[in-house]
């Protein structure tokens, strides 16, 4: 059973930052695209961002110039620096890890809320 394990996530006010971790096992971080997604209440989950092994980068609409993900190799973690947090940014966050067609694995979610 792989597990990816994410912290970070809380309570901010609006205009506030919060950065998200994931930790993913080395078997499968190096082969990985690590990505997060969010999903709130009565929506769809969606891609928020994602990162290549050679750090390539992917980002939604809607965070683009406020949110930044990186990876750092050695420790096998994938981060998610949100600044400026809005309220519509409140969902639960998850990690992702995919290998192509071989294997797509999610971690257990983070809630992140933003107050108005």
């Amino acid at each position: 059973q792989v597990q990816l394990v994410e912290s970070g996530g809380g309570l901010v006010q609006a205009g506030g930052s919060l950065r998200l971790s994931c930790a993913a096992p080395e078997t499968i971080f190096r082969f990985s695209v690590m990505g997060w997604y969010r999903q709130a209440p009565g929506k769809q989950r969606e891609l928020v961002a994602s990162i290549t092994w050679r750090s390539l980068t992917n980002y939604a609409d809607s965070v683009k110039g406020r949110f930044t993900i990186s990876r750092v190799n050695a420790k096998n973690t994938v981060y998610l620096q949100m600044n400026n947090l809005k309220p519509e940014d409140s969902a639960v966050y998850y990690c992702n890890a995919k290998g192509g067609s071989l294997y797509d694995y999610w971690g257990q979610g983070t809630q992140v809320t933003v107050s108005s």
